[in-house]
């Protein structure tokens, strides 16, 4: 079976199953990037990735030697880059996955797409072997508000790397007490002034606690300022922006990650992330990534997005409950390492291609459900 990956760039969310991938089907797997990695992405510490030998390059990816793979693949994914790659393949009707968040991130705009997703809906008949892979909870239902991929739909998402801890006991015991976490840009729709409203509540509880936040943007400043003016300058750090693997690291030594994006947010690796590290997760349910991972009180807590009292109580009772907080933190680590990572993704990828190629019935729950 050959497969190629057509997308923007290489990276650190991507390679995982990348290589999950490549070790099941060795040369016949290909990553086609079609364009650089833009400074904002290489200053967020996502640059400085050994390429791999499945690969091709920007500069190759035009060729015609490249579109001729594309065009006798017996599968192509297409994520970010330009439609005209696979034109051919959907004219002859051959097997295209598409790979999309949420179109309507922003609410219904469907005055503002519907032109061009007119004219898609033209060049891609829905008898046409052309499939969805759902990288949000919501892309399913936003294209079905458009009459798209209807049945046609996988859950999916995004892979970044599963750590397998030797004891995961052993990792949450070490955690900081009372540590908490947010990681992100410092943006509007990231929220930063949310978490700062939920230190300032526990300060006035009297809570013992520490909350870090990492990442860099044009509300850092604001962030700060805030930060000084509600007196949090002893329990509140602004730690700038860091390498993923950092990240990682202050992710393994905190007990909860709080995860505050609306609906902006089309998927959010962070929350495979920080429950592969073992954190108790407090969630916005608008996240796209938040119904597929997080199982409400289970494995983390899901808040109504912009109620903050609701993100109050559950963060307050992760603290209050230390043995309830232990309990999701090793049901969000399980998730990660037993059911939604990249080499489940890769295995049921390649049986759900063999599947349709062979028109045979095939069925999982999670990672590759038909939605």
């Amino acid at each position: 079976m050959t497969v190629l990956f057509l997308s923007n760039y290489f990276n650190h969310h991507q390679k995982p199953f990348c290589d999950a991938m490549f070790r099941l089907l060795g040369e016949s797997y290909h990553f086609v990037e079609t364009e650089p990695m833009d400074d904002e992405r290489k200053s967020l510490g996502w640059g400085g990735i050994t390429y791999p030998s499945y690969v091709i390059s920007p500069e190759e990816a035009f060729t015609p030697e490249t579109q001729a793979m594309i065009d006798s693949a017996d599968a192509v994914i297409i994520g970010s880059a330009p439609n005209s790659l696979v034109k051919n393949r959907i004219r002859k009707g051959k097997l295209v996955f598409r790979y999309s968040e949420r179109p309507f991130k922003k609410g219904m705009e469907w005055k503002k797409y519907l032109p061009r997703l007119v004219l898609w809906n033209l060049r891609t008949p829905f008898w046409k072997p052309v499939y969805m892979l759902c990288a949000s909870a919501y892309t399913a239902s936003d294209y079905a508000k458009m009459g798209m991929y209807l049945g046609k739909c996988y859950k999916w998402g995004y892979f970044p790397e599963t750590k397998r801890y030797e004891d995961v006991d052993d990792l949450i015991a070490a955690k900081q007490s009372g540590s908490i976490l947010w990681v992100a840009r410092f943006i509007d729709w990231k929220h930063p002034e949310i978490p700062l409203e939920i230190a300032r509540r526990l300060k006035q509880e009297g809570y013992n606690f520490t909350l870090n936040m990492i990442g860099n943007g044009e509300l850092l400043e604001a962030t700060r300022k805030r930060v000084e003016a509600l007196g949090l300058d002893d329990c509140v750090h602004l730690l700038g922006s860091m390498s993923p693997e950092d990240v990682r690291r202050y992710m393994e030594q905190s007990q909860v990650f709080l995860f505050t994006s609306d609906r902006n947010e089309g998927w959010g690796a962070v929350l495979n992330e920080s429950m592969n590290s073992a954190c108790a997760v407090v969630a916005s349910r608008a996240i796209g990534s938040v119904p597929f991972l997080i199982e409400d009180g289970v494995n983390g807590d899901i808040y109504e997005d912009g109620n903050i009292d609701d993100l109050y109580r559950k963060v307050k009772a992760l603290l209050d409950d230390p043995a309830r907080r232990v309990q999701k933190s090793k049901k969000a680590y399980a998730t990660i390492t037993e059911k939604w990572n990249a080499e489940v993704a890769a295995e049921r990828f390649v049986r759900a291609v063999d599947s349709i190629l062979l028109n045979r019935s095939l069925h999982f729950k999670g990672v590759c459900e038909k939605i």
